[in-house]
């Protein structure tokens, strides 16, 4: 059976180690059950991203998304920040490294912003519960002092939408997260 622990920082946040089989063939990882999420809806469309080391992506967050991360290859150093009004913990921020060599998987519920450093080179592959909606892909700013992320780099790449994130204390109220509320 897999280690499937709530985060104690994040409210809803998952952390799921799961069972690796091997013999002289290689190996097999079952790296997703959707019944290890009792709060989260049948994910329905899986992405991959490749990133060179150096890179930052996110801070992003989803009004109605939950995401669920598995890095096959490299290391990135993730982080998470509760967004959500009224969760018993908004304003926590958690920090933790996803490997390729260590079979370890993270779900992100709505309202959590999430990004991740590239260490080294990855491929980070991850599933989602909702199709692409522009309409909630939104951001905070990745270097906010309010959020005090080590992203464990010091001179990182980033794409041009993620250097212009507001900081948290700006986003606007019609995109604030409120917990539990999702459709």
């Amino acid at each position: 059976m897999p280690d499937i622990q709530p985060s104690d920082v994040i409210a809803d946040v998952i952390v799921v180690e799961p069972n690796a089989h091997g013999d002289e063939r290689g190996r097999f990882v079952e790296t997703y059950r959707r019944s290890w999420f009792p709060l989260g809806r049948e994910m329905i469309q899986g992405n991959r991203s490749e990133k060179q080391a150096g890179a930052i992506v996110g801070l992003h967050y989803h009004l109605h998304q939950a995401d669920y991360w598995y890095v096959l290859r490299g290391r990135a150093r993730v982080v998470l920040h509760d967004l959500r009004q009224g969760s018993p913990t908004d304003g926590a921020t958690l920090m933790l490294d996803l490997d390729g060599e260590h079979d370890r998987g993270l779900f992100i519920p709505p309202g959590v912003a999430h990004g991740f450093a590239s260490l080294t080179d990855l491929t980070l592959w991850y599933l989602v519960d909702g199709y692409y909606n522009p309409n909630d892909e939104l951001g905070v700013a990745w270097d906010d002092p309010a959020i005090a992320a080590d992203w464990g780099l010091e001179d990182p790449i980033l794409s041009a939408r993620d250097q212009q994130n507001p900081r948290r204390s700006e986003i606007p109220a019609g995109v604030q997260p409120i917990y539990g509320m999702r459709t």
